[in-house]
């Protein structure tokens, strides 16, 4: 048996399979929060800030997945706190800490010229290059993520049903935004390099997206959620290896066909 595992992990096309499986896992559950609460342009703002924490990680030589967390965390950090100012509304923040910490992300790399940086695959995902370090990342953060999920499940639920509610029963609701916020800064630090920084929110999203359609409870839709994400990650990788197309795009592109084939599908039914 550990003869058998190492043959896999040695295989490129089963590490890039076994990586993708282990974000979809974390992906499909946060996913389906981004959905609920809206969050999507929140996600976008952290996978533009993902490429300020690769440069950064590269010109203090610091593991690239520490960096983008630490970077994606102090941004949703700094978002709560300017939440805070009326005057600005949080789309408006948003779009400015999104492109800010993109050009200064651009702006770095381009003064470190003795440093060569393949930014193809950080904006599209670099899978069929994954390697056991990833895995470890990948794997060690997912369990992070889905234990504090597990652990704050309740409390997230109540106050993105009704946020009034929450905080009458006295759930610290400010926290539980800030933790779910730690959380997707997590996720995109292991997912770049599944779709890259301008594919991650795809990810988290379509396959919510398709899960909301079919599922009658939360939980529910938590778990299809995982199993579109997971019939993405193998439709993409299955598209990759035939038609010699990016790995990370396919992955996208299948859960898109699966989203379209799921809406198709029950067009009838909601017309009779």
């Amino acid at each position: 048996m550990p003869m058998l595992f190492d043959a896999i992990l040695n295989d490129f096309f089963w590490r890039a399979l076994l990586g993708g499986l282990g974000v979809v896992l974390v992906a499909g559950p946060l996913g389906c929060f981004m959905v609920w609460r809206r969050m999507a342009y929140f996600g976008a703002t952290l996978s533009h800030s993902a490429l300020l924490g690769v440069a950064l990680g590269t010109l203090f030589q610091i593991q690239l997945n520490l960096s983008i967390a630490v970077v994606s965390i102090l941004i949703s950090i700094v978002l709560m706190g300017l939440t805070r100012i009326q005057s600005l509304a949080t789309d408006t923040l948003l779009g400015i800490l999104a492109h800010s910490a993109l050009a200064i992300g651009l702006i770095t790399l381009a003064f470190m010229p003795d440093v060569r940086v393949d930014l193809t695959a950080y904006l599209f995902g670099d899978l069929l290059a994954m390697t056991r370090e990833d895995l470890l990342w990948i794997y060690g953060g997912a369990a992070i993520v889905l234990a504090l999920l597990a652990w704050l499940w309740r409390g997230l639920l109540m106050s993105t049903v009704h946020e009034e509610l929450a905080r009458v029963e006295g759930l610290p609701v400010e926290r539980l935004r800030l933790a779910l916020m730690l959380m997707f800064s997590l996720v995109i630090a292991v997912a770049m390099k599944i779709v890259g920084v301008l594919l991650i929110t795809a990810l988290l999203i379509i396959p919510a997206a398709t899960a909301r359609r079919l599922a009658k409870t939360p939980e529910q839709m938590v778990g299809l959620a995982v199993v579109a994400g997971m019939l993405s990650v193998g439709g993409g990788l299955s598209m990759s290896w035939n038609l010699d197309s990016p790995a990370g795009p396919s992955i996208v592109v299948a859960a898109f066909l699966l989203f379209l084939l799921t809406y198709g599908l029950a067009i009838p039914r909601r017309q009779s």
